[in-house]
């Protein structure tokens, strides 16, 4: 078995106008990483109410829906701008990720990567902000919990950005543990190394803030010394990675220095814990990375690791 590569073109129709840092040319820049041809055609798949309500409370899904069929450039809860097409979009990113999922418990693949937009980690359980709607690796998450009985999650995060609404909902949970490094101080504020879970979830947030201009010696090394120890112990069933490329050198909404050969090495070894841990199952999903040239060359690096 080998890699699965997911995109769908619908994603293109979340169109936010010129301009905006979350534009549809990122799709295109990630599938030209991913390289055309690799992608698989899969059957289009719409995440249900039922589903997202495994993490998000059904008044926010009520709150988004009638954003977005009001005609509101926003959502009332934060700063996502949305447009008419955005919840549809939406639904169908977290329905890709569920298929990812299924591909991966059923043995179709080892790996899989889903090129999604708009992304999902600021999403928190009741509301939506910082470009997201839907918490699509934290719906993939419980999913794969509900349906194929993964007992534990490690849900790991190298985007620029904390991603607060992945914290959020599983802060409380022993199940998944979720470990992020990300630029600090950066939006959205949260991610102090201080905040580690609570009750059943006390240990199982770990946080790595790093300043601006921080590379691979913090960020590599924050994997390599303290993740991969952490998994030791936690034996997850399945790793999950949300994958933001902004973290990357040159980035606008980013001042890490992350390179491309520094995101295939993250990729291998969050490869071999799955290896080693979850009898391979990985699935990663697109989050940032706004600098289209060094998102198609993060995620070819990307890519070819994950084969």
């Amino acid at each position: 078995m080998s890699a699965l590569f997911l995109a769908e073109e619908i994603a293109k129709q979340h169109n936010l106008g010129p301009g905006h840092p979350e534009q549809v040319a990122r799709w295109d820049a990630a599938v030209l990483g991913v390289g055309a041809a690799r992608i698989s055609k899969v059957a289009p798949r719409v995440a249900t109410e039922d589903e997202l309500a495994l993490v998000h409370s059904r008044a926010y899904l009520a709150v988004a829906t009638e954003d977005v069929e009001s005609g509101r450039d926003s959502l009332s809860t934060g700063d996502t701008d949305i447009c008419p097409n955005s919840l549809h979009v939406a639904k169908r990113a977290a329905g890709l990720v569920m298929t990812a999922v299924d591909a991966v418990f059923e043995k179709r693949a080892e790996r899989a990567f889903c090129v999604i937009r708009p992304p999902g980690h600021h999403a928190t359980r009741d509301r939506g902000m910082g470009f997201c709607l839907f918490n699509n690796v934290a719906v993939g998450a419980r999913y794969a919990q509900q349906k194929y009985g993964a007992e534990r999650v490690l849900i790991a995060d190298w985007d620029v950005h904390h991603g607060n609404g992945t914290q959020d909902i599983f802060y409380r949970d022993g199940s998944v543990f979720f470990f992020s490094t990300h630029q600090s101080p950066w939006y959205p504020g949260t991610g102090d190394v201080d905040e580690r879970g609570d009750g059943a979830g006390e240990g199982k947030t770990l946080n790595c803030p790093f300043p601006g201009g921080a590379g691979r010696t913090e960020i590599v090394g924050a994997f390599r010394d303290l993740l991969v120890p952490a998994m030791a112990e936690f034996q997850p069933d399945l790793v999950m990675i949300s994958a933001g490329f902004d973290s990357r050198l040159g980035d606008p909404l980013g001042h890490f220095r992350l390179t491309d050969q520094d995101f295939a090495d993250l990729t291998t070894l969050l490869r071999e814990v799955a290896e080693k841990h979850a009898g391979g199952r990985l699935i990663s999903l697109l989050e940032g990375g706004y600098n289209l040239t060094g998102l198609t060359s993060a995620v070819a690096a990307h890519s070819a690791a994950l084969t």
